[in-house]
């Protein structure tokens, strides 16, 4: 017994060390402190699964082969560039943004690619219509990735796809989550390798790193197929998207499909996560990318962030769009947990006169979810942001479009788990009319939801306020 205390101590000296060297709050790293040293073994157990900072102790480093130096020494090229936004070469749309375009290629390393086409996609059958016909067209190589990949209809649908093009000599690579897809079933994942089909769970669920690796999950969704067209955005894999949730009803959410070199990020952020899953790195192959074509006319940029990436690029991606917008800034997100720099930063736009809306589903998939997200409403509410309550069905979407400029669509919420636990990745749209027809919608929207009012929400019951604080208190673990 004697011994065992001695090295539990030992121990918690150890991680006492590892905090003071990595910690990134104060306050965070003296609440681990106290719980280590206060709550035998639980305490411990806790920092194992949710405290470690994977900013410094990173899961994976990408191999500097020859062409990634090579990339990044054109990133440093073009982020000198923006130093002189009147470079002959760099889009008007990224001139007038000149600062974000710097902190993201900076921090996330992908760089603006203009003459792009892209297509919002509202619905999850819009979305699936899109990809299934991209698919069917696919003649040299076609790579998935899914946070949820459910068994159903849709997925029957994607099989019988790739077993034939597989037998048509396409190259098919196939990721998913492994907690996100834990209900995949072996059946399905040997038939696609039966068929010759390369398929990988990213962070598996094995008993020596189950401690170390279940709160760190792969949050992204994106579709690449011979490099010309891809998709990214919220939407999982699952019949609910089609036919609705038995409990919430419709299953709203949005997508987006590329086409043009901006392609060739995703492809990157693919690359990233296939080689950390598969342990190769042979993605590299300039085959897989894509010389700059222009199809469209939209400027794009891609923002990927994981919590053993050097910054927290999405949350300073939401932090820039709202700490710079001029007259709006509209939010849609079902799970608004921002923090205090982000709240800070909705609070200070909204009552500097900017028009902050949020707006969000009237019920949940989640109920600690639920009230810790409502636990930020008074704050919010007295400073000014409007949040509008839509009562038919669950808003999935993560979208944010500010000053019939800018919009956001991706796979991160407006939360902690998405800007530190989770992988994930955004498309970032300099477009006037994408940012204009979106916000059409989102008004008439907001038009169909409920507004709250301010003086209305503090006679809320205190058990309403009891919830929102238990809630709150376990939002690390959400």
């Amino acid at each position: 017994m004697i011994i065992a205390i001695i090295l539990y101590f030992l121990l918690a000296f150890v991680l006492m060390g590892r905090l003071l060297l990595y910690g990134v709050r104060p306050t965070k790293t003296l609440a681990w402190l106290l719980a280590i040293f206060t709550v035998p073994v639980g305490g411990m157990l806790f920092y194992f699964i949710l405290g470690r900072n994977r900013r410094k102790n990173k899961f994976y480093t990408l191999k500097k082969t020859k062409e990634i130096s090579e990339y990044y020494a054109n990133v440093e090229e073009y982020y000198s560039k923006l130093d002189n936004h009147k470079h002959s070469n760099i889009p008007k749309a990224i001139k007038e943004h000149i600062k974000l375009a710097k902190l993201i290629t900076k921090g996330s390393k992908f760089l603006p690619s203009d003459g792009n086409e892209l297509i919002p996609l509202k619905n999850g059958k819009a979305n699936f219509k899109a990809i299934f016909s991209a698919l069917e067209q696919a003649e040299k190589f076609i790579h998935i990735q899914y946070y949820i990949f459910e068994e159903g209809d849709l997925a029957e649908t994607f099989k019988s796809i790739l077993l034939r093009k597989a037998k048509e000599g396409v190259e098919i690579r196939f990721l998913y989550d492994a907690l996100g897809s834990r209900t995949l079933s072996n059946s399905y994942i040997n038939s696609l390798k039966a068929e010759g089909i390369e398929v990988y769970s990213f962070l598996p669920m094995k008993l020596g790193r189950l401690l170390s690796s279940i709160n760190y999950r792969n949050h992204r969704k994106i579709v690449i197929v011979d490099g010309l067209v891809a998709f990214t955005g919220g939407i999982n894999v699952s019949d609910k998207y089609i036919s609705g949730d038995p409990v919430l009803g419709k299953w709203y959410d949005m997508h987006l499909q590329l086409k043009g070199t901006v392609v060739n990020s995703l492809q990157a952020v693919f690359t990233m996560d296939w080689s950390f899953a598969s342990g190769t790195d042979h993605l590299l192959n300039t085959k897989y990318i894509l010389k700059h074509a222009t199809l469209g006319t939209s400027v794009a940029q891609i923002v990927a962030s994981g919590p053993d990436s050097d910054f927290s690029s999405i949350q300073q991606l939401y932090f820039s769009i709202i700490n710079n917008a001029k007259d709006y800034v509209y939010i849609t997100n079902p799970y608004i947990i921002p923090g205090e720099a982000l709240l800070q930063a909705l609070q200070v736009a909204a009552m500097s006169g900017i028009d902050i809306r949020v707006l969000l589903s009237t019920n949940s998939d989640s109920f600690l979810v639920k009230w810790n997200v409502r636990s930020y409403f008074e704050d919010l509410l007295a400073s000014g942001v409007k949040i509008y309550l839509y009562p038919d069905g669950f808003l999935h979407s993560k979208v944010i479009i500010s000053d019939d400029a800018l919009t956001s669509i991706g796979t991160a919420n407006l939360d902690i788990r998405s800007f530190e636990q989770n992988y994930e990745v955004n498309a970032l749209i300099y477009d006037k009319d994408i940012t204009t027809a979106l916000k059409n919608d989102f008004l008439k929207d907001c038009n169909k939801s409920s507004q709250m009012d301010y003086q209305q929400h503090l006679k809320r019951p205190k058990t309403d306020r009891l919830k929102e604080g238990l809630a709150k208190v376990f939002s690390p673990v959400l």
